[in-house]
């Protein structure tokens, strides 16, 4: 006996009908809208302008000029305009160049908040409002070291952003980011956070904020939103191979930032607190040599004369496993906690040192300025040496100077006349090898000085841009 399906068929596709719409409703509720974010906010946001005056070199000039070019050459008003003329007095013609960026108003008073960067140099700093009005803005103050920077206008009763916090802020949230993105004012780019904490070259004292949001020149500045509609950070750098936009975005988180802006506004600087190290990560290797179970810690590479470390007694070798209460897994944790401790208070450090862990209470320090830090941390050979070369201590902020790959070994400051500069020495150049000996700093260097074979020849490792290449340099009679 056959049985009938006619009856059972509408039944069957009208229950798969309803189950699309129920799962295509509820992936629809799971994703976020941001209109109602982005409408409330974007009032909020400006854009900045800068102009700085900047003169022509004349030698820059003269390596853009092609020999024989005839007078009535086009390219003649080509390099006219854009590399310029000596004046009557033979003085180089100044020119004007312009920058963008974003920030967001702070207090209805006028103060807005933006990247240092956004304003580096400026003679002018115009900020735009929503409502198209534009003023010239005063800066307040700026910190290099955060990447922060307080503007004042002459406006009130300004559109305020609510300042939120980044210590509930999960990785996976969805946040927003409203800025000028090559000058396309409030535009609105969404994403993920894709991690906390995260330690960049040369930016040892923000734990940023990584996103996947779209950002781009002309972002920086400008602020990031959680869906609550709270700022949690303010968006400073991509890192792109190409300038633009490659999926990685940072932040600084914004209770750094608030900090920043408390200081600038009330002390007109800002101090951070300093421990006067040099540290870096316990690798696996390095941890079996320490007899630790795994790598954790913060190894100190280095204990700067004159500072709170040396006083407290803290030596080369020693490993910071904790500061105060919180754990340090890695280096790049404690530069942002020290960095943001009080000046002039007491911190409790426990130590790993030669397999036992120690107590070491040590009175933070004011952060230096850059150049003194600079110069406690990198150390410099004063006079030409046999080779008839200046070198010194590779450094973080030495390293992104030259664009090099590595900080291990002694950096060519200055090269005389002498067997460095026959052999094609130049400056920049990192020495990481000489006869096949290890040079790692500049102690190792200086040694190896006193040890070079007088009349022959070796071997030198230098790390380019380029990359590493070996050059043959004769060694002079003594």
């Amino acid at each position: 006996m056959k049985h009938s399906l006619s009856g059972v068929r509408p039944a069957f596709w009208g229950i798969c009908l309803l189950l699309f719409l129920v799962s295509t409703n509820t992936q629809a509720r799971s994703l976020p809208d941001f209109v109602d974010l982005a409408k409330k906010n974007s009032p909020s946001v400006v854009n900045i302008s800068t102009k700085q005056r900047k003169s022509v070199n004349e030698r820059y000039r003269h390596n853009f000029r092609i020999p024989d070019m005839p007078e009535d050459n086009p390219l003649n008003e080509f390099f006219e305009r854009f590399f310029g003329q000596e004046g009557e007095d033979g003085a180089p013609r100044d020119y004007d160049t312009q920058s963008l960026g974003s920030g967001f108003v702070i207090s209805d008073e006028g103060f807005v908040l933006t990247n240092a960067h956004v304003v580096e140099d400026a003679d002018e700093v115009i900020v735009r409002l929503s409502d198209r009005r534009e003023f010239v803005a005063e800066i307040v103050g700026k910190d290099n070291r955060s990447d922060v920077a307080l503007l004042k206008i002459d406006a009130s009763g300004l559109p305020v952003v609510k300042i939120g916090s980044t210590k509930e802020l999960e990785v996976g949230e969805w946040v927003l980011a409203i800025g000028s993105p090559f000058g396309f004012d409030h535009s609105v780019t969404s994403g993920i956070v894709s991690a906390k904490g995260r330690n960049l070259p040369n930016e040892n004292y923000v734990p940023f904020i990584q996103t996947d949001v779209a950002i781009n020149p002309g972002n920086s500045g400008g602020p990031l939103f959680n869906l609550d509609g709270e700022v949690v950070g303010v968006n400073s750098q991509i890192f792109s191979r190409t300038g633009g936009y490659m999926g990685l975005s940072f932040a600084i988180p914004i209770e750094m930032a608030m900090n920043v802006v408390d200081q600038l506004r009330t002390k007109g600087r800002v101090s951070r607190g300093w421990l006067g190290v040099l540290i870096q990560d316990v690798t696996r290797e390095l941890a079996d040599a320490f007899g630790m179970r795994h790598p954790k810690g913060a190894l100190v590479a280095r204990v700067l004369p004159d500072s709170p470390a040396s006083e407290a007694g803290l030596q080369v070798g020693d490993v910071i496993l904790k500061y105060n209460d919180e754990v340090i897994s890695n280096s790049s944790m404690l530069p942002p906690i020290v960095g943001a401790s009080r000046v002039d208070r007491p911190a409790d450090l426990t130590v790993l040192r030669k397999g036992s862990e120690i107590q070491i209470r040590v009175n933070i320090g004011e952060l230096p300025a850059e150049e003194a830090l600079t110069s406690a941390e990198s150390p410099t050979q004063k006079r030409e040496d046999i080779l008839g070369l200046v070198v010194s201590e590779m450094s973080a902020e030495k390293q992104s100077r030259y664009g090099l790959e590595s900080t291990e070994g002694v950096l060519v400051e200055e090269v005389h006349p002498g067997p460095a500069a026959a052999a094609g020495l130049k400056e920049g150049d990192l020495i990481q090898m000489i006869a096949q000996v290890p040079v790692r700093n500049l102690a190792d260097y200086q040694k190896q000085m006193e040890n070079l074979p007088e009349g022959e020849t070796v071997a030198v490792l230098v790390l380019r841009r380029s990359g590493q290449i070996f050059l043959a340099m004769r060694i002079p009679n003594r």
